[in-house]
């Protein structure tokens, strides 16, 4: 039942390589989740589209940058957390600028589309795997 449960929006990003290869991320110790690997992205802030969230947060957490062109729309995630309920789009990003590091000391990973259930992720990231091995 997720009544009464505030509706958080995040924006997410399977980032894909030149060998289409998924980027990955480590929510770091003292986080919500911490240890687990999810899709780039973050909070759509207040006056945001999901796309401008996904700019400023690719460029914040990456140090690299894109544009809303670049950014096409795959599916979408919901799902009742215990305190609020997550409604997460998740778009592609195949092109972009600069080379994908680590801005906010989180750990990185690209990993091929058969082998993202071989890292444990949030309940809401899981079932969006079907969608990028359908997909590359």
């Amino acid at each position: 039942m997720t009544e009464g449960k505030k509706i958080v929006l995040v924006a997410a990003c399977a980032l894909i390589d030149a060998d289409g290869r998924i980027l990955l991320a480590q929510r770091p110790e003292g986080k919500n989740l911490a240890g687990l690997w999810e899709f780039p992205g973050g909070k759509v802030e207040s006056g945001e589209t999901p796309e401008d969230a996904l700019i400023r947060e690719l460029q914040e957490e990456l140090g690299i940058i894109t544009k809303h062109a670049c950014l096409a729309p795959l599916t979408f995630a919901s799902y009742a957390y215990e305190k609020f309920h997550l409604l997460m789009p998740l778009y592609i990003c195949r092109r972009y600028e600069g080379i994908a590091r680590s801005m906010e000391g989180q750990a990185l990973k690209w990993v091929r589309p058969q082998d993202l259930r071989s890292y444990p992720m949030p309940p809401a990231d899981e079932p969006l795997i079907p969608f990028l091995m359908d997909l590359l």
